[in-house]
């Protein structure tokens, strides 16, 4: 079971007490953008086997929007962050990079 820690009311909740939201991090076009960028907006995803950064409620408890960086092939969870923020916290990047020597935040984004 997929456990994550909500990072605005720190609490660790199960899958079943949140919702997931989809790939974090998605550039959302404004006012005047073509159909073609608002159609990849709503429909172009990653959905990778590994590495993924996700958006989460926590819908049992604070029901506020995070980011979550984990792996979608073993369930190992780096770290979650608020989702205001535009990229992963230095620590987390960090946790990354010790299992996964070589990968950078700037090739993945």
């Amino acid at each position: 079971m997929l456990i994550l820690n909500c990072p605005y009311c720190g609490r660790e909740k199960d899958e079943t007490e949140l919702a997931a939201g989809g790939e974090a991090h998605l550039k959302r076009f404004g006012p005047g953008s073509s159909d073609q960028d608002f159609e990849g907006y709503l429909f172009d995803r990653a959905n990778p086997k590994g590495l993924h950064f996700e958006r989460w409620r926590c819908a049992a408890g604070c029901g506020k929007w995070f980011h979550a960086a984990r792996c979608t092939a073993t369930l190992e969870v780096f770290g979650t962050y608020k989702a205001q923020t535009l990229e992963p916290p230095k620590t987390i990047r960090d946790a990354i990079t010790a299992k996964r020597p070589g990968w950078s935040w700037r090739n993945f984004s």
